[in-house]
């Protein structure tokens, strides 16, 4: 299974379990859900960006030979 399978069934997984807090919540205020909630947002957060990450790296490559070849092409420039 490949990593960005890996972190979308994750986000499955707590994706319901926030539902679930959320309908509890609707029965009546728990500050421990509520920070729950905010703990569960954080790790989808998390989650999100390292998908966005993961696609980035697989279609421009890494992010070390990103840098080197822009700078590469930045003394290309200067010389230029």
């Amino acid at each position: 299974m490949d990593t960005i399978s890996l972190y979308h069934t994750e986000i499955e997984e707590l994706s319901e379990r926030r539902v679930g807090l959320w309908n509890s919540l609707s029965l009546g205020r728990d500050p421990a859900v509520v920070e729950e909630i905010k703990a569960l947002d954080a790790r989808l957060d998390e989650l999100w960006a390292m998908i966005r990450a993961e696609r980035a790296r697989i279609r421009f490559g890494e992010r070390d030979e990103i840098v080197r070849r822009a700078r590469a092409e930045e003394r290309l420039e200067r010389a230029a």
